[in-house]
């Protein structure tokens, strides 16, 4: 049986993450050391570490587990290793929420329009990028797409005060490659999936997309 937010009755609950916007989320705090991520996280596994931009190999990424083998979290850190940008699973991370409104897992259609809400209402100011993902620059974060066991679900990906500008924009934000690619939230020059099969990319010789198990944190399958 599956609920609203993406769950099964079988699987176990689901860590709750408040989102202070632009400061962390959860445990996490932007601007964190690898060694403060993983402190804060002492039930989690490291499961990879891996290369997240073609253009700037500093920047990297650690993704993390509760379960062995099972992703829920991908920590970005840049190039002098603090932590900048946390993306939460969409079919085991934490339960991300934003003013009690829950983002990790729900069906794109309807945390669409309950950010929309917000928008109406006047508390913030959502945005969409190139490729159609809505977000809200003010507080750092974007809603992306993944393939689950429950089908597509949404994981958000957010970012501290520094990184925030522009970060709904998947060609000028600070937000990493490897978290714009794979399915899309629409059709995106005829494909749901970027890069679409056949397409030559402008990646410099040597960088591929992180290859990692069972669509963790929307990261593309070569």
């Amino acid at each position: 049986m599956v609920s609203g937010a993406g769950e099964t009755e079988a699987e176990p609950v689901r860590p709750v993450w408040v989102l202070t916007p632009l400061e962390g989320v959860g445990p996490l705090r932007f601007g964190m050391s690898a060694d403060e991520v993983r402190a804060a996280l002492p039930e989690a596994v490291e499961l990879s570490r891996f290369s997240a931009e073609p253009f700037y190999p500093e920047i990297y990424g650690l993704q993390l587990g509760f379960h062995p083998a099972v992703p829920a979290v991908c920590a970005y850190f840049e190039g002098t290793g603090r932590l900048f940008c946390v993306a939460a699973d969409a079919g085991h991370g934490p339960s991300v929420t934003l003013d009690g409104l829950e983002l990790t897992g729900r069906v794109p259609a309807v945390l669409q329009e309950r950010v929309l809400d917000l928008h109406s209402s006047g508390t913030h100011n959502v945005s969409y990028g190139p490729r159609g993902n809505p977000g809200i620059n003010g507080i750092g974060m974007v809603l992306r797409v993944q393939d689950t066991e429950d089908g597509v679900l949404t994981r958000p990906v957010l970012v501290g005060h520094e990184w925030a500008d522009h970060c709904t924009d998947d060609w000028e934000g600070s937000i990493p490659e490897c978290e714009w690619l794979g399915r899309q939230w629409v059709v995106y020059n005829g494909s749901d999936v970027w890069p679409p099969p056949g397409h030559a990319t402008n990646w410099p010789p040597g960088w591929t997309p992180p290859v990692v198990a069972d669509a963790a944190c929307g990261i593309y399958h070569g």
